[in-house]
């Protein structure tokens, strides 16, 4: 921890919300967000994995068991959603429930912990909850809208997409209105969609950090806070996930 900035609360606030970066400007990588993102996202890939070719079909273990109920629920919620065809939609659903799920819960870790740990080998700040980092959702966002554009395109062809962006919804007499509208609705999707995640996150880990600031008697605070959280954790990855399916399944329909 930095040695000015501990002994007081606004410091002691400031530290806990500064990313480890490289570079300057524009090119700032956040490496805590990537880092823990990145790592989050292998154990996921490489747990998932050897869990499905460890699967067996007489009777599951606790760990299958649950998998096989979150994968079901996940594939109801998809057909339930997407009125379109496309292999691609649920398993993207899983990865990103799983994904955002696991990043979430890391901000279940102590506010102090990994701080304390890294400074020892000289690491003053790092953010440990990647979607507390706006960068991070906004990117996740981006790559949902830029799938969401390629999925539009694929199904309804270029020219079927052209002619919904500029004959929905007033007709082609108001084309130029239309592309107006339609793109501040496109807009609007991949912004709304971070904001969500970001701003919730982004408030759960500012209560840790007020509730740590309060000494010993953060205590009785802190475990009622931590249990509501994991709600919250759970409800954003789903948000998530289901206007991803959303978004997706509009991208999918024809208008014309």
């Amino acid at each position: 921890m930095a040695s000015g900035e501990a002994l007081t609360s606004s410091g002691y606030i400031v530290h806990h919300l500064t990313n480890l970066t490289v570079g300057h400007g524009f090119w700032t990588f956040h490496l805590d967000s990537l880092l823990v993102s990145g790592l989050l996202g292998l154990l996921a890939f490489v747990g998932m994995a050897k869990l499905a070719r460890n699967a067996t079909a007489g009777v599951p273990g606790g760990l299958q068991t649950f998998v096989e109920m979150l994968v079901s629920f996940i594939d109801q919620q998809v057909k339930d959603t997407y009125h379109g065809k496309s292999p691609l939609v649920t398993p993207m659903a899983i990865t990103i429930f799983v994904w955002v799920l696991l990043m979430n819960t890391m901000d279940l870790i102590p506010v102090d912990f990994v701080p304390l740990v890294l400074g020892w080998g000289g690491v003053h700040y790092f953010k440990s909850v990647p979607t507390t980092d706006p960068n991070l959702t906004f990117g996740m966002s981006l790559t949902v809208f830029a799938i969401m554009l390629i999925m539009g395109i694929k199904v309804k062809g270029v020219g079927g997409f052209l002619h919904e962006v500029f004959t929905v919804p007033f007709g082609a007499k108001m084309a130029p209105v239309n592309l107006l509208f339609r793109i501040i609705e496109d807009i609007a999707k991949p912004i709304s969609l971070s904001l969500r995640l970001f701003g919730n996150m982004y408030a759960g880990e500012m209560v840790f950090i007020l509730i740590a600031l309060l000494g010993l008697w953060q205590l009785p605070l802190a475990l009622p806070w931590a249990l509501f959280h994991i709600l919250i954790i759970t409800l954003q990855a789903f948000v998530f996930m289901m206007l991803t399916i959303v978004y997706l399944s509009m991208a999918s329909e024809s208008h014309g």
